[in-house]
């Protein structure tokens, strides 16, 4: 069971925060349209929640392997060479990720500190800007996943 939550964890906040926001920008296009109200806070929240798609698909991504890459560089090299090349993009993306979330970590507590607010809603933004080390932990985590993954498929054809 908690294996295949967290197989799917990504996906499954994706999925609903995806329903949930179509069902928010509806409910305000048939307020305005409908009853000649808008809601305040309504496109505020959208934002927010894209935000954290944005986040976490990108470690959905990571998961998936579905990440842009330019691989001419890394195919002008030999065989052998590639699969170092391979786990040294992963080692460096990885230390990317630990960076972006140590940044990220210490933007939200600068959020906290002062106590900042949203316009509309009048949350602490810190909510909306921890999408980010949130987002990049977890992308850090699935690389770790992924550079272990490979480094099984190394064992087992025998690359050293």
């Amino acid at each position: 069971m908690l294996r295949k939550l967290w197989n799917h964890f990504e996906e499954y906040l994706l999925v609903y925060s995806l329903v949930f926001t179509v069902f928010l920008i509806f409910f305000q296009i048939i307020m305005r349209y409908v009853f000649h109200s808008s809601l305040s806070w309504s496109e505020e929240l959208a934002r927010y929640v894209f935000l954290w798609q944005i986040w976490l698909g990108a470690s959905y991504a990571v998961k998936q392997q579905r990440h842009l890459r330019i691989e001419a560089f890394k195919n002008m090299l030999p065989k052998k060479a590639q699969k170092y090349a391979e786990m040294a993009t992963l080692l460096i993306w990885f230390g990317f990720s630990i960076f972006l979330a140590y940044k990220g970590s210490e933007l939200v507590l600068i959020l906290v500190k002062r106590g900042q607010v949203s316009p509309a809603m009048r949350i602490p933004m810190a909510y909306a800007y921890a999408s980010v080390p949130v987002g990049c932990s977890l992308m850090a985590i699935r690389l770790i996943e992924r550079m272990v993954e490979y480094t099984k498929l190394l064992r087992n054809r025998g690359v050293s």
